[in-house]
């Protein structure tokens, strides 16, 4: 185990009680005085040794330990770029507990595909780790064990976690999807209310889900509550904490619901994501069986095109600024380069212009409008060919201005095939009975923790 994982008997201790801070201490008075408050009854909390593998929880029979927890941590940490170090104190804990629940998911998903006679290959996570290793990490397989170490995750967590998505895939494909069925006049009248609905609001929502119950339903609340506290904080993207709490089958994709318009969602949901403004984050919105957390990503019309979908063709001109610089200099400086761009004649011009203003040019031929921060999408869809923004950045990263040099506007967004509504139809089928079925799964398990 690296040295991020490495503490001392104390440090240990420290987070153990961290973890039990609702408990109340009270001081023992039958200690003769020492300045230290140790009680008589003292119980020692943690590891004697940081580097013993010890269960946290044992689900019918497979221990879960907390070496397994701190690597799948780090490893999420590692997909989503985000520090370990920045995972600390009672954010820590609280990780620790939801990484703990998915660990049991998964062990519980792997145990019934195992009972089902449904098993994944060695060579098959293999296959699958290398496709990891390139499509999340680019890189060969052959470097992935030194990065994980690196970032004080272990191999064995990453194919444990390949193993379980592939295993619970083939539960799926093999007990639930021969029994969904999606019948051609569903399809037809799915066809028929799109052509109906054209020109209708749809939205890109990201969604936390929290099964509540009438005696658990507070703590589910406050739990929502905490969630959204934290991404108001801006450290932990979205999809991390959806994939570490949403309790349905969506965690694996972070949440990700796609394009919905608001008459498939239910009405609570279908209010709140017709009141928010793109990137905004709404709850706890209190439905059917729990409370949901939104993430509005994007909007669009229904078979329309949307300006945003163009592709622009831009060169970016771009002045650093020196470190130390103040605010004064920096508008100075922002200043200069504003007027000097006011001798661009078209994007031909666009090298020479930033030459004499020391500015380096990139080009960029393939950039969605909507790829660009809301502020900057409105006024790129005003500019004419050859026009320049204006001047933006900040004193620390510099003074930056776009220019445009073509756009291909979007196309009119043709009707789905018949095919295409009826997999949708029959995926979003299997999803639901997978989380039931995962439901069933919980609650028949025998889950002993330590």
């Amino acid at each position: 185990m690296t040295s991020v994982f490495r503490r001392s008997v104390i440090g240990a201790a420290v987070a153990a009680l961290a973890v039990a801070g609702t408990a109340q201490t009270v001081k023992d008075t039958s200690v003769p005085e020492t300045g230290l408050d140790i009680p008589a009854n003292l119980q020692i909390f943690g590891k004697l040794d940081p580097n013993v593998r010890k269960p946290t929880a044992i689900v019918n029979d497979t221990v879960i330990t907390g070496t397994d927890v701190d690597h799948r941590m780090a490893l999420i940490a590692l997909f989503n770029n985000v520090p370990v170090s920045r995972i600390t104190g009672e954010e820590r804990d609280r990780l620790r507990l939801q990484i703990l629940r998915q660990l049991i998911d998964e062990t519980l998903q792997i145990q019934e595909a195992k009972t089902a006679e449904i098993t994944v290959t060695p060579a098959e996570i293999t296959q699958a780790y290398a496709r990891t290793a390139q499509a999340s990490f680019k890189t060969t397989p052959d470097k992935i064990p030194a990065l994980l170490t690196a970032a004080g995750s272990s191999e064995r967590s990453l194919k444990r976690e390949i193993e379980a998505e592939l295993a619970w895939q083939r539960y799926l494909r093999r007990r639930v999807e021969p029994f969904v069925n999606v019948s051609e006049q569903e399809v037809k009248g799915i066809l028929g209310r799109l052509q109906a609905a054209q020109g209708t609001q749809e939205y890109n929502l990201k969604e936390i889900f929290l099964n509540a119950t009438p005696a658990n339903e507070q703590q589910v609340f406050a739990k929502a509550r905490t969630l959204i506290q934290e991404l108001g904080k801006g450290q932990v993207p979205f999809e991390v904490l959806a994939r570490q709490n949403t309790e349905t089958t969506l965690r694996g994709q972070g949440g990700d619901l796609g394009w919905v318009r608001a008459a498939v969602l239910p009405p609570e949901l279908a209010q709140a994501a017709q009141e928010m403004q793109v990137g905004q984050v709404a709850g706890p919105i209190q439905t059917s069986g729990g409370f949901s957390i939104l993430y509005l990503t994007d909007k669009r019309q229904v078979l329309t095109a949307d300006p945003r979908d163009a592709k622009l063709s831009l060169k970016q001109l771009t002045i650093k600024f020196p470190p130390g610089l103040t605010q004064a200099e920096a508008t100075a400086r922002a200043a200069t380069f504003a007027n000097g761009l006011k001798s661009l004649q078209g994007c031909g011009t666009a090298d020479k212009v930033g030459a004499s203003l020391g500015a380096e040019v990139v080009d960029n031929d393939t950039v969605q409008v909507r790829a660009l921060p809301p502020q900057l999408q409105e006024i790129v869809l005003k500019l004419q060919i050859g026009q320049a923004t204006p001047p933006f950045g900040s004193p620390d990263e510099g003074v930056r201005a776009l220019v445009l040099c073509g756009r291909d506007d979007a196309r009119t967004a043709t009707l789905p095939r018949a095919d295409q509504v009826q997999n949708q139809l029959e995926q979003t089928r299997v999803n639901l009975r997978a989380q039931q079925k995962l439901r069933d799964l919980r609650r028949d398990a025998v889950v002993d923790y330590r």
